[in-house]
């Protein structure tokens, strides 16, 4: 019986995409007998599979997946939900005798999970509304100002970061790098082993560009074609993740399918370079070469565990 007070052992597996985390993670909880939490924002949707690269049907079947296609398109999820959601299927996963593996892209979901949220104000949508129309350069500007620290962190495209650090700034005269400076003490709520797949930016681009490739050869136009005749609107925040905003522009007449193909390449390089950025900067992260140090790499997930 596992001591109440003992943290759970958890694998994290994260990286790029592109990097070969999803192989990795079906391959060890093959050897370890342990059952995958997905960590990919997009993945929870129904009916997005082409455009998210979801795990094979093969891959599904060889080890049991969890928090993949729980959502329709249109519902919210957020770091939060995910939260609740994985830590209730990484318990039920422990209670069986099983080992987790929490694999995906989104670091901000598994920053959430492993160190919880950052008690910060809650979301103003009238607040919001009056940066619609501002330029990223400019909301640069402004954050600067208030909370150069946070600023330095983000990009102009980066608006929905932007404009929150604002909002919560607006809301308290509190920069929202002072709360997570604040969190930064918290307990983690996992004994986890961290890992992030390394890959050259150079093979990254190649990767991401035949990625797009197959997934267009794979009939991502008809997947987003039927999911705009299901009533399913490019306003959605499902609808405007890279690979089905391009398309549905394509669809709409505002661009050649060549056009959206160049876009969707671009859009997936600078997001793979941005979560090259964001695993480089966690601490605790055991980098990989994958896979040419599979057996280094499960002999260190063994030793873990043990």
């Amino acid at each position: 019986m596992q001591d109440k007070d003992k943290k759970i052992k958890l694998i994290v597996l994260g990286g790029p995409t592109g990097s070969g985390k999803s192989d990795l993670a079906v391959k060890l909880a093959e050897e370890i007998g342990a059952e995958i939490v997905n960590a990919d924002s997009m993945q929870v949707y129904r009916r997005l599979d082409i455009g998210t690269a979801k795990p094979s049907a093969a891959d599904l079947a060889r080890v049991p997946h969890h928090l993949i296609d729980i959502l329709d398109p249109d519902q919210e999820f957020t770091a939060s939900d995910f939260r609740r959601e994985a830590a209730a299927a990484i318990a039920d996963i422990e209670r069986r005798g099983k080992k987790a593996i929490v694999v995906g892209g989104t670091g901000l979901y598994i920053r959430a999970l492993l160190h919880g949220l950052v008690d910060s104000p809650t979301g103003d949508p009238e607040l919001r509304r009056q940066f619609d129309d501002v330029p990223g350069d400019e909301l640069m500007r402004r954050l600067s100002l208030v909370d150069p620290e946070t600023a330095e962190r983000l990009y102009p495209n980066d608006r929905v970061r932007l404009i929150r650090a604002l909002e919560v700034y607006l809301q308290t005269g509190r920069p929202i790098s002072a709360y997570r400076s604040e969190h930064a003490f918290s307990e983690a709520n996992y004994d986890a082993l961290k890992m992030a797949i390394r890959v050259d930016r150079g093979e990254l681009y190649r990767r991401t560009d035949l990625r797009v490739e197959k997934m267009l050869e794979a009939g991502l136009v008809e997947e987003v074609r039927s999911l705009l005749a299901a009533g399913y609107g490019r306003e959605l925040k499902s609808m405007r993740s890279i690979g089905y905003k391009e398309v549905t522009a394509f669809l709409a007449g505002e661009m050649t399918l060549d056009e959206a193909v160049t876009l969707i390449k671009r859009d997936t390089r600078r997001y793979a370079k941005r979560q090259m950025t964001w695993f480089g900067r966690e601490k605790d992260i055991y980098w990989l070469e994958y896979p040419g140090s599979f057996a280094t790499i499960l002999g260190h997930v063994i030793e873990f565990l043990a």
